[in-house]
């Protein structure tokens, strides 16, 4: 299958080498020292999962690009427009477009530039970072993406770039309500990145620290009922096994969020905690803890430091 990568960091660079490793027809959008890097050296991935190097054509804009079968969405959700417009030869009537982006919204943000109906919702769960220029570091055996049609309908060329996942040893399915699914990470990931941006606490820090755990554990039960406002019916267990979660999660490790802020990037502030409490006012729940830490952060949603 020929894919477009619209965001060739962490995430899309784990996803486009083990698909070019597979024999994928893969072109990245890329910018900077990293772009530069890909193309003089090949893109390298270092993954408990087996290391690759592949050669793969790394753009900054896909201008004159044919259609692809697929382009995965890996940008920060605030870059979307940006990446999408790079990326716009290459979007076709038959193109599937696939985030693996944050948030439970990005299907919206997406709709912009694609027919709704080949928007297709995903998730990732895998830790990994760009460790230098054109270098991707994955940290576990974790690497594990979900994606499917809003509607839960069944869609062959959904199928199709499965069947090109599993190929190339990628972790992956469909599941039946992708929805659920993304509202489910959303729970545990607006909690992880709000707590230990706001804290500047690594997972293990939050986890021991009773403060920031209960504060945690608070932030989850919000977007919980914030979930089940919206008609999205969550495992009633859920809370617990996220707690269980962040308890063996490896020490040192920080939140995407903590990370940027650290970077002086850009926050995915607006899609996350500040998501909460804006869809929250809307369903007219309450959001205390989700609003505090928004608040607390958006003196540096821009990426002031």
């Amino acid at each position: 299958m020929r894919f477009a990568i619209i965001g060739t960091g962490a995430v899309g660079g784990y996803l486009a080498a083990r698909l070019a490793a597979a024999g994928n027809d893969v072109v990245c959008v890329a910018r900077g020292a990293h772009r530069a890097a890909i193309e003089r050296d090949g893109l390298e991935l270092l993954s408990p999962l087996g290391d690759a190097t592949v050669r793969v054509e790394a753009r900054e804009t896909l201008v004159g690009e044919a259609p692809v079968d697929a382009a995965l969405v890996t940008v920060k959700l605030g870059d979307t427009d940006t990446g999408m417009a790079a990326a716009r030869a290459a979007i076709g009537a038959e193109t599937r477009v696939i985030s693996f982006q944050n948030g439970v919204e990005s299907h919206v943000l997406l709709a912009r530039h694609a027919a709704a109906a080949r928007v297709l919702p995903g998730s990732a769960y895998i830790g990994a970072e760009v460790a230098s220029p054109g270098v991707v570091r994955h940290f576990s055996t974790l690497a594990r993406f979900v994606f499917g049609p809003l509607d839960g309908k069944r869609d062959p060329g959904a199928e199709a770039v499965l069947a090109a996942f599993k190929a190339a040893g990628i972790d992956s399915h469909i599941p039946d309500g992708i929805v659920r699914v993304l509202w489910a990470k959303f729970v545990f990931l607006v909690a992880l990145s709000g707590v230990g941006a706001a804290a500047r606490a690594t997972t293990d820090r939050i986890a021991r620290t009773p403060e920031l755990r209960a504060a945690f554990r608070a932030s989850m039960t919000e977007t919980y009922a914030l979930a089940r406002a919206r008609g999205i019916a969550l495992p009633a267990d859920l809370l617990d096994r996220h707690v269980g979660v962040l308890d063996n999660m490896p020490a040192g490790q920080k939140a995407s969020m903590l990370q940027d802020l650290e970077a002086g990037k850009k926050l995915e502030l607006p899609w996350l905690a500040g998501a909460v409490a804006r869809m929250g006012a809307e369903s007219g729940v309450a959001t205390p803890v989700n609003a505090t830490l928004a608040a607390v952060l958006v003196p540096f949603s821009d990426g002031a430091r």
